[in-house]
């Protein structure tokens, strides 16, 4: 009992398949929010508080000078010596103007002091080491930049904080110097920023406002600019006010270009503020745990950015790879239905008209088969049905045997998989045309006969019928039938005009038994013998063409750990199917052709592009709630409604109800993602040399008989 116990518990355990893609999405998830969170693109708090009374403000504070100190339940304020000018910088560092404004200093041996805010210092640290290092001091001017007179001191804390985890991410230091957001000179204190000022002091903080303020940021010229630095009194010291982030900074680094050398002629001096109050540094090194949680916050913010520019280099590919797509589904396809619907087409100089061999593989299909082989019966065309029955354990081969039906064979044997029961098929078929169908489909009347007409030309090796959802009255039936008609059929008229038809599909397709000699029969190599032997067809110099009239109902999965097996299996198969035919990318001939063209298109389009096109909702979604939502939503909107004149047009050519494409909203949101993780999990399979086997899909029944059309019913007409 203990170890019956012991296997259930972990039979709940996530398989290592669902955790992996489940991981990749949330790492994903996260870097883009610690990206808007360095980006200040949420959290942050924008308002500013209008001035009021400052009747609680002690009078030699307001009379005092720029730099501040409450610590130690104490108040002091000091001003700078004469002819000394402390340079001060805020809301960097910037990648442009920093370095220039770094680089004048330099020149002319000044120091001064940078107010950092802890957004751009974790996205530059590199900029804050060179401050550091070119002995420049370092302040801190909050994380996000909010007002702080609006912020509660838990809020502060939290800004204090984080600034300072990003400088000792960068440097390995801490500092003892803020100043606030939105501050002038200290007599500008009133009743909301003072109390901000001695939580400060609590906090070890000496505040530092200023005596002149630039208000570069205006861009009055480099000349006005040096003229707002100057004290009022001639000789006085100051602390300068000034930006090397936040814009444009072309005037302030041309200003301290002219102001530098000329005020030095005059005797002035540039330091740093503890320089000029003859005090300590207000530096401080950090080590152990704090250090290094400073470093793995920088560098995570390091990793971040980098991830999100290669995301969003990335998702530009992905755009521009499904408009192109949707572009070439839209004129090939029109292309390809003009020149198989004109009046005097014709695959050969006589119709095909001999019989063939319709191979029906099947398994455990007792609540399919009859619908299916009736279905054969019922062809306009002569044609002998095998059913091979692969070791059903539910009576399928007796149940067709006992429908007594002429040109009905059934060959027994045992369990060994579907390529294999194929192969067992071929080999007891009469005709040189061979039609393979799954045992869940049901095909019209016409279908076989619509399916060999092709083979009247003699290059045709291969032939891809029009597989569509038969079990569409559900909604993920219905999200199915989108994407056969849509995804899948527009596809092949694509591939049919381009000649690299990558896929037969298992429920109506093709072939002529030569050219399956030829390539060695169907593969057990891959999941996806029906892929593996198309590609098979192209190298060998056949070519594969795409017989839209000839429809087969097939039962789709009606719950979602169906459709999960079933595509799970497929991408899987896709995948070990273009590895298998790699060589053909170096190959010449017939081979080298689909090697050179339908290889990349297939990888591309089949294998890459939908595995990055997740790329589009979560951008979506964050675009949503911390971006510009109405322009994030019209962008999505727009690419819906590309999505839906391509449906709408898909649908047009088969003939289908446009009633289906209602749901074509909900399905990008919620069926699209499955379709995602299963891709996800299938390159995670590969990669990590996973092995999967086949997966039997439960079916119902539901599919009885083709539903008839009016195309069908025109073309039955026709025949008659």
């Amino acid at each position: 009992m203990a170890r019956a116990a012991h296997r259930k518990r972990r039979g709940k355990r996530l398989p290592l398949r669902y955790l992996l893609p489940a991981l990749f999405l949330v790492a994903i998830m996260m870097m883009l929010l610690l990206r808007g969170y360095v980006h200040s693109e949420f959290l942050a708090d924008h308002r500013v508080n209008p001035p009021t009374s400052n009747s609680k403000v002690p009078a030699d504070v307001l009379e005092g000078g720029p730099v501040v100190d409450t610590r130690n339940g104490k108040t002091a304020s000091y001003h700078v010596p004469e002819r000394t000018m402390v340079l001060t910088f805020d809301d960097g560092p910037d990648p442009v103007w920093t370095p220039k404004v770094l680089d004048v200093l330099h020149q002319h041996d000044a120091r001064g002091v940078f107010f950092i805010t802890g957004t751009m210092a974790s996205r530059y640290p590199a900029l804050v080491r060179r401050m550091v290092d070119e002995g420049h001091e370092i302040g801190l001017h909050t994380f996000n930049h909010p007002d702080l007179s609006l912020q509660s001191t838990s809020r502060i804390d939290w800004e204090l904080a984080q600034n300072q985890l990003a400088l000792v991410g960068a440097t390995g230091v801490r500092t003892s110097l803020f100043r606030p957001p939105y501050s002038s000179h200290a007599h500008a204190l009133d009743n909301d920023t003072w109390p901000v000022t001695r939580h400060l002091g609590e906090r070890g903080y000496i505040t530092v406002f200023n005596d002149t303020d630039t208000k570069d940021w205006s861009r009055p010229g480099a000349e006005e600019i040096i003229r707002r630095a100057m004290p009022e009194k001639a000789g006085d010291g100051a602390i300068v006010l000034m930006h090397d982030s936040g814009g444009d900074r072309s005037q302030t680094v041309e200003a301290l270009e002219t102001m530098l050398p000329r005020l030095k002629a005059e005797g002035y001096r540039f330091v740093n503020v503890t320089e000029a109050l003859d005090a300590p540094s207000a530096h401080t090194p950090v080590g152990g745990f704090e250090l290094w949680k400073g470093k793995a916050f920088v560098g995570a913010v390091s990793v971040s950015g980098k991830a999100m520019g290669v995301l969003t280099v990335l998702l530009a590919v992905v755009g521009s790879l499904v408009l192109l797509r949707f572009a070439l589904m839209l004129v090939l396809s029109w292309l390809h239905a003009r020149r198989v619907r004109r009046p005097d087409f014709r695959w050969g100089d006589e119709p095909v008209t001999r019989p063939v061999s319709v191979l029906v593989p099947a398994y455990n299909e007792a609540k399919c088969i009859v619908n299916t082989v009736r279905s054969l019966d019922a062809s306009d065309h002569p044609i002998e049905i095998i059913v091979i029955d692969d070791g059903s354990t539910d009576g399928t081969a007796d149940i067709v045997e006992s429908l007594r039906l002429p040109n009905v064979r059934v060959v027994r044997q045992a369990n060994a998989g579907k390529p294999a029961a194929l192969n067992n098929g071929i080999r007891h078929a009469r005709y040189d045309i061979v039609v393979m169908m799954d045992g869940d489909t049901v095909f019209e009347p016409c279908t076989v006969r619509e399916l060999v007409q092709p083979f009247a030309d003699p290059e045709v090796g291969a032939v891809a019928g029009n597989a569509k959802v038969g079990n569409r009255d559900k909604l993920i039936g219905a999200w199915q039938h989108i994407e056969y008609v849509m995804g899948f059929n527009l596809d092949r008229r694509l591939y049919d005009v381009l000649r690299c038809m990558p896929t037969i599909p298992g429920a109506v397709g093709a072939f002529r038994r030569e050219a399956l000699y030829r390539v060695g029969g169907m593969s057990e190599d891959t999941l996806a013998e029906d892929t593996d032997i198309t590609m098979a067809m192209h190298r060998d110099g056949w070519r594969v063409v795409y017989a839209e009239n000839a429809r087969a109902w097939t039962e789709a999965p009606e719950s979602v750990q169906q459709l999960w097996s079933q595509r799970y299996r497929w991408s899987y198969g896709t995948m070990q199917a273009i590895w298998k035919h790699r060589r053909a990318l170096v190959e010449r001939g017939p081979s080298g052709r689909f090697g050179r063209v339908g290889l990349p298109l297939v990888s591309l389009f089949m294998v890459v592009a939908p595995l990055l096109a997740p790329l589009i909702d979560i951008f979506l979604l964050y675009g949503i709630i911390f971006g510009p939502t109405g322009k994030t939503v019209a962008a999505w909107l727009g690419v819906l409604a590309v999505q839906a004149i391509c449906a709408a047009y898909a649908f047009r050519l088969d003939r289908e109800r446009m009633t289906h494409l209602l749901s074509l909203p909900l399905q990008q949101l919620l069926y699209r993602q499955l379709m995602y993780v299963v891709l996800l999990q299938s390159w995670i399979t590969a990669l990590t040399g996973g092995r999967l086997r086949w997966q039997k899909l439960r079916r119902t029944g539901a599919v009885e008989s083709a539903p008839v059309t009016d195309q069908s019913t025109r073309e039955r007409s026709a025949a008659r």
